[in-house]
């Protein structure tokens, strides 16, 4: 586990915002715009949709989430669904619980 990683993909309120909404996407994206019922994830579209923002900087903010382990991508086709990777989120928690 990089934790500065994770500090720094933390330190930006979109890639939090990101989290939280793949936390419970069921609750944070319209359910009319979701083609599958999240069991692969969320499609970076339906994400730039909640967060406002371009796809190029919204590529980038998921790549500094991927980077830092926090998201777990799963190509079908042409199209990539990112989750959250709870484990890794875990593991952070109690190193944070621990060091703090």
């Amino acid at each position: 586990m990089d934790t500065e990683a994770i500090y720094k993909a933390l330190s930006n309120p979109i890639r939090r915002q990101i989290l939280q909404c793949l936390k419970d996407p069921e609750h944070t994206i319209p359910q009319d715009e979701c083609v599958y019922d999240f069991s692969r994830g969320v499609c970076a579209g339906q994400i730039e949709k909640i967060a406002d923002v371009s796809q190029s900087t919204m590529s980038n903010h998921l790549s500094v989430l991927q980077q830092a382990g926090l998201v777990t991508v799963t190509k079908h086709g042409q199209w990539c669904y990112f989750s959250r990777n709870e484990a890794l989120i875990q593991d952070f928690l109690s190193h944070i619980q621990q060091s703090l």
